[in-house]
């Protein structure tokens, strides 16, 4: 399953309302997600470690360039989600690489004072309680003609990925794992995080993939770097 309630996942009452947060434009963390992170920034380090002795819970959410600028620097979207460590791992040369596994979204309440130099935010679990929960049955998805897509579209980018751990996939956990690995822009990657069910989800990612394979270029954001 990509989501729903795990062993070790907290339960909502359990989790913080001021959380540290990692601004990464174009990193997407989905409930159920695993997103891979080299962490070398000291201020990145400082948040990773406080969030270790804190739950292990730290949030992504994307700046939104179409914002000006706040005084803790880029303003953010309104939308994130909370992750949990799930694999920690110091370097010799100082990083931190870790994965983080996406738990809940969150609605930005307000910034609040930053700490150590990483900021963190006052949230809101409510409007995205469902996440903790299994989800409902994903309406079968038409796996040929998205995999087709996903072809021609990793082809236009110069992108490679193992087909055979993708075709065996459910069909919860492919719509996941494409929308998070999928280079698409900032503010498409965001659309398919705000997406209100998996269905919708599905829907927006074979959009952005039948655009991407007919030509229509990013918005000239670039990825992160993820590993």
């Amino acid at each position: 399953m990509a989501s729903g309630m795990r062993p070790f996942d907290p339960a909502l009452a359990e989790l913080r309302a001021e959380i540290p947060v990692f601004p990464l434009p174009g990193a997407l963390l989905l409930p159920g997600g695993r997103l891979p992170l080299n962490i070398f920034e000291p201020r990145y380090l400082a948040m990773v470690e406080g969030a270790m002795a804190e739950g292990r819970m730290f949030g992504m959410i994307q700046p939104d360039a179409l914002k000006p600028e706040v005084a803790n620097g880029p303003a953010l979207f309104s939308v994130g989600c909370l992750g949990r460590v799930t694999s920690f791992a110091e370097t010799e040369d100082g990083r931190i690489v870790l994965s983080l596994l996406g738990l809940i979204r969150f609605k930005v309440v307000e910034e609040v004072e930053m700490r150590l130099g990483y900021r963190r935010l006052r949230v809101d679990y409510s409007p995205y309680k469902a996440d903790l929960l299994p989800q409902e049955a994903l309406p079968a998805v038409d796996r040929e003609p998205l995999l087709a897509a996903l072809r021609g579209y990793f082809d236009r980018q110069n992108l490679t990925a193992d087909w055979d751990a993708i075709g065996g996939l459910d069909d919860e956990d492919l719509v996941t794992a494409l929308g998070m690995m999928c280079p698409f822009a900032p503010s498409e990657k965001q659309a398919l995080l705000e997406a209100e069910t998996l269905a919708q989800r599905s829907a927006i990612l074979l959009a952005l993939l039948a655009f991407g394979l007919h030509g229509q270029e990013p918005d000239g954001d670039e990825p992160p770097r993820l590993s």
